[in-house]
């Protein structure tokens, strides 16, 4: 994979995030993104809420698309969970993943991006 197929989130501000692939800009409040793509995260798709967070239903479909290493951004202020299932879900299937503040998930995202790794996520761009 090389970048011009890599989704970077190529801005991120209170309630809002901007998904680049290729020459496609795509703006989301809060977004699934994976190598080549990027959706809309609807928490009512799963009945997400803060707590107890990011479920397991929540990051299938960037499981889908065959990461190797998966971001879960808590939001701007850490405030979204993350359930225990969803952490025991990715261990039991042997994918790194990595927890942080949307800021830090944001940049460390983009980072393995650029490198060519199979990286996804889901983040949060408020609280």
């Amino acid at each position: 994979m090389d970048e011009q197929d890599a989704a970077l989130i190529t801005n991120l501000a209170w309630g809002q995030m901007e998904v680049t692939v290729g020459s496609l800009i795509s703006l989301f409040k809060d977004c699934k993104v994976w190598p080549g793509g990027a959706v809309a995260w609807n928490w009512n798709d799963t009945g997400t809420q803060h707590e107890p967070g990011i479920q397991p239903a929540d990051i299938e479909e960037v499981l889908e698309k065959g990461v190797e290493i998966v971001i879960l951004a808590r939001g701007v202020f850490s405030r979204l969970g993350v359930c225990p299932e969803t952490e025991k879900l990715l261990r039991d299937r042997g994918i790194e993943y990595h927890i942080e503040d949307t800021r830090a998930a944001v940049n460390l995202y983009n980072d393995l991006a650029r490198q060519g790794r199979r990286v996804g996520g889901v983040f949060h761009s408020t609280c």
